[in-house]
């Protein structure tokens, strides 16, 4: 859905929620998706413990990123934004609040997201 304001047109945000059970954890994937990027959330509790952001350069072909909110020393949310960023061209908002005990689960949880963004690329 799209709003015309000023001669300008907006869309409007959605959001897109899935639930996957990975390595006997449930983890939770919240995409709200607005003009030119989304937002994903991926947890297993409701907690936004830290944020970054990504977006193309054309100056570089990896897409800028940076820590916007969150421990510095995990690099989960900052190199998934990028990942997805570069994936999708587009700006990504990326929230990864996930204990970092397993690096499989990472991998799995990014094919996760991958099989939904081919499955349902309208919601990202």
């Amino acid at each position: 859905m799209s709003t015309t304001q000023n001669g300008a047109e907006f869309e409007a945000i959605s959001v897109h929620s899935f639930t996957e059970k990975i390595l006997e954890q449930v983890v939770h994937f919240h995409v709200m998706k607005f003009s030119g990027g989304f937002f994903l959330w991926v947890g297993s509790a409701p907690v936004l413990s830290n944020l970054a952001v990504s977006m193309s350069s054309r100056y570089d072909s990896m897409p800028l990123s940076t820590l916007v909110l969150g421990d510095p020393s995990n690099t989960a949310p900052n190199s998934l934004a990028q990942r997805l960023a570069k994936k999708t061209n587009k700006q990504v908002f990326a929230s990864y609040s996930l204990p970092m005990t397993d690096s499989n689960l990472s991998l799995l949880v990014e094919n996760r997201i991958k099989k939904e963004l081919e499955l349902h690329p309208e919601h990202f």
